[in-house]
């Protein structure tokens, strides 16, 4: 069964931004000749690769919302310059909206278990995920989402 990691994506102030980051980065990697593939560079290597490998993605959280999920490719440990153990997570630059969730803020990245995981907004919930995310929030606040 597949293990999921929930990271804060810190900047981002919607989905949309954040796809436009990572559209952003797998441009600069083309450019440079490498995979169109996302990357974040994390201090702390996850410890159950097996299970993250398994088909688990990264869910980011947006504004205190778990939003949106990217599928892991790959965890990539290796040393900076500096001699520092860090961790690259690589992930397919596709991002899924799911059902937001609120979520406090935290440091770094946890794991988070499949039954615990919001699932993706998918087809039928297509006209939510179409409205802006500030519309969708104050609907979700309201009580009528």
């Amino acid at each position: 069964m597949p293990l999921h990691l929930v990271k804060l994506s810190v900047g981002a102030t919607s989905i949309k931004d954040l796809r436009g980051w990572i559209a952003e980065r797998v441009k600069q990697a083309k450019a440079k000749g490498l995979p169109p593939r996302h990357i974040h560079v994390t201090r702390m290597s996850p410890k159950r690769v097996d299970e993250l490998l398994d088909g688990g993605s990264i869910y980011w959280v947006i504004k205190g919302e778990i939003a949106a999920r990217e599928k892991i490719l790959g965890i990539e440990p290796f040393r900076d310059k500096d001699g520092i153990g860090r961790c690259r997570l690589v992930m397919e630059p596709k991002l899924i909206a799911v059902s937001p969730r609120p979520m406090r803020p935290f440091q770094g990245w946890r794991y988070l278990d499949p039954k615990s995981a919001p699932p993706d907004l998918g087809k039928a919930a297509a006209s939510v995920a179409a409205m802006p995310e500030p519309l969708r929030r104050e609907l979700r606040e309201l009580g009528l989402l």
